[in-house]
């Protein structure tokens, strides 16, 4: 400080003592997917469910076919920890006659619509 000035100098990006930090970051975005990227996931997730209901009674067959769909649906939908579930939920067996892999598609695009905390208050 200068000896005749009362004002503190501001040095940018330190906080000054007995000051709360600025936290005005926006809120993360929800991922908006296209038209063609929802599309080519439910393809994907559709053609797994009906090949699931089809290699019920081959076990190795049907977790290939559930593996390179969780990776294809990773690929198309990004890093999406709803695709884990779907694929633990895939590996029980009996559970295949069930449309999960539309299920999964189906919870990606409503937790991304879903507000989250932050964007409440």
């Amino acid at each position: 400080m200068d000896p005749q000035s009362t004002q503190p100098v501001v040095v940018p990006g330190l906080v000054p003592a007995g000051a709360a930090p600025e936290t005005n970051h926006p809120p993360a975005a929800p991922r908006h997917y296209s038209p063609k990227r929802l599309a080519i996931a439910f393809v994907i997730a559709a053609a797994s469910d009906a090949a699931s209901f089809w290699t019920e009674l081959l076990p190795p067959l049907q977790w290939t076919v559930d593996l390179a769909t969780a990776l294809l649906l990773f690929l198309v939908l990004g890093r999406r920890w709803a695709i884990l579930p779907g694929l633990i939920t895939e590996a029980i067996p009996g559970l295949g006659v069930f449309p999960v892999w539309i299920l999964v598609v189906l919870s990606v695009i409503v937790y991304d619509k879903a507000p989250r905390k932050s964007e409440m208050r």
